[in-house]
């Protein structure tokens, strides 16, 4: 990919729709295959799981849903090394690149390694809280104490393979992802069925073996880091967390950690309001969010490659190739979120059939796909702006608007459709309809007012 400072040749909007089409897709697809890739660990879990039942495909969705929200505040404050990374790459000051890692491992390990030991100590206490049902709570507790392992792991792989994603290197974290999650297939089938001489732990052993892949993906992500070779170029060598670039990193990736938490916390007590429907309602509401993921994950590869693209631009002083090559991901994005809403109008019945053959979670699961069509593809759209926001260091705005977004308009939608017009799950997830369409047309909008060209990092 041709470096900002190598083209200082003008575009017009024709050619730089094409150009930043090319642009946007060479480097979003090995991001793509990485979300998903990423994601389907979580899929791993939920089709090997769903076989055992739906009590134990439920209790995976409930505490998975709630353990990402107990973690996703560290790990999403630390993916903004990337916005430092890529204005540096993008600025020509390339020594500058690596040590931006080491202090985003600095700011957030400390935080994941006290997360990690609460989760431990405290999963049972939790569960029982938020689980109604007994037959769920001794899984859920289980399966969320032998995530508890692969918090820190995680954290730690996300802040090193930000600094790739800064740089323009997909290639590294998409094979990272790969091991690691054929290493999770291998792990969950023996851990969880007794296979390959394993002994059969059923939701514990799932649980058991994305915590292991996790750890993997970290220790192949930091082996690539230290090259001799990137160490030259980019001094990613050890060095100790500086207090003045740490809070710099806090400062913009506060509010995106936050805003994950706050809307992790949302959802997690619609999918508590949505237990109370029964295992079947929970279990297809589960089914329904892993094939939604896979959607939020193909817009999320092409929003990375968006963020990596605006802040590199900005680096280099070209603002206006930044939003140039905001809109090439919107035609991109739409374009792919299109395919996948016509995939679930197309396929339901099929595709909920992945995750279980409950004739009770397939009858509530095929309704939830037409909804999910306009779901994704909103939802697509927010996560391109938020993309190009956040890889111009703009990220308080869209922490307040998510927030709102989340307690304003989604739990209140969710519970009076489902509750109030008695619409069931069906209605729940029609308030997700309404928040995520509200939430795609103000973040378009705060890009496009232009007020993240004002911001320095």
């Amino acid at each position: 990919m041709k470096h900002p400072r190598e083209s200082n040749e003008s575009e017009d909007e024709g050619e730089g729709m094409l150009v930043g089409l090319r642009e946007v897709a060479v480097l979003a697809v090995p991001f793509v295959l990485t979300q998903i890739l990423f994601t389907t660990m979580g899929l791993v879990d939920a089709a090997i799981v769903g076989r055992l039942g739906a009590t134990e495909l439920a209790a995976v969705g409930l505490s998975g849903t709630w353990l990402w929200t107990l973690t996703s505040f560290f790990i999403g404050a630390s993916s903004v090394v990337q916005t430092f990374v890529a204005q540096s790459h993008g600025a020509a000051d390339e020594r500058a690149c690596g040590p931006w890692a080491w202090h985003g491992l600095g700011g957030a390990l400390p935080f994941a390694v006290v997360a990690a030991i609460g989760l431990f100590l405290g999963a049972d206490a939790f569960v029982e809280a938020i689980v109604p049902d007994n037959s769920i709570a001794p899984l859920a507790s289980g399966y969320l104490r032998a995530r508890a392992f692969g918090v820190v792991g995680l954290t730690a792989a996300i802040a090193i393979s930000s600094f790739f994603r800064g740089i323009g290197d997909a290639r590294t974290p998409l094979i990272a992802t790969i091991v690691a999650n054929g290493a999770n297939v291998l792990l969950a089938l023996g851990l969880v069925y007794g296979w390959f001489g394993f002994p059969a732990l059923g939701v514990l052993g799932a649980g058991i073996a994305t915590s292991i892949a996790e750890w993997l993906y970290f220790a192949i992500m930091l082996a690539a880091f230290l090259r001799p070779t990137l160490r030259a170029r980019f001094d990613t060598g050890w060095r100790r967390p500086d207090l003045a670039p740490v809070r710099r990193l806090w400062r913009v990736g506060l509010p995106v950690g936050g805003q994950w938490v706050i809307e992790m916390l949302a959802f997690s007590i619609f999918m508590t309001l949505v237990a109370r429907m029964g295992d079947a309602a929970l279990a297809a509401s589960h089914a329904f969010g892993q094939l939604a993921s896979i959607s939020f994950m193909v817009a999320a590869g092409i929003g990375t490659a968006t963020a990596t693209l605006v802040g590199r631009y900005i680096g280099a002083g070209e603002p206006d190739r930044a939003a140039q090559r905001f809109r090439s991901s919107l035609v991109l994005g739409g374009s792919t979120g299109a395919l996948l809403a016509l995939a679930f109008v197309a396929f339901p019945e099929l595709l909920v059939e992945m995750f279980s053959s409950d004739p009770e979670v397939i009858a509530l699961g095929i309704p939830l796909l037409a909804i999910g069509a306009f779901y994704q593809l909103f939802d697509a759209f927010s996560v391109l702006s938020d993309g190009a926001l956040r890889g111009a260091g703009d990220t308080h705005w869209p922490f307040v608007a998510r927030c709102l977004g989340s307690w304003l308009i989604f739990l209140p939608a969710a519970w009076f459709f489902a509750f109030h017009l008695d619409m069931g799950l069906t209605g729940a997830w029609i308030g997700g309809v309404f928040s995520s369409a509200t939430l795609a047309v103000v973040l378009y909008l705060r890009f496009r007012s232009g007020a993240w060209r004002r911001i320095e990092i």
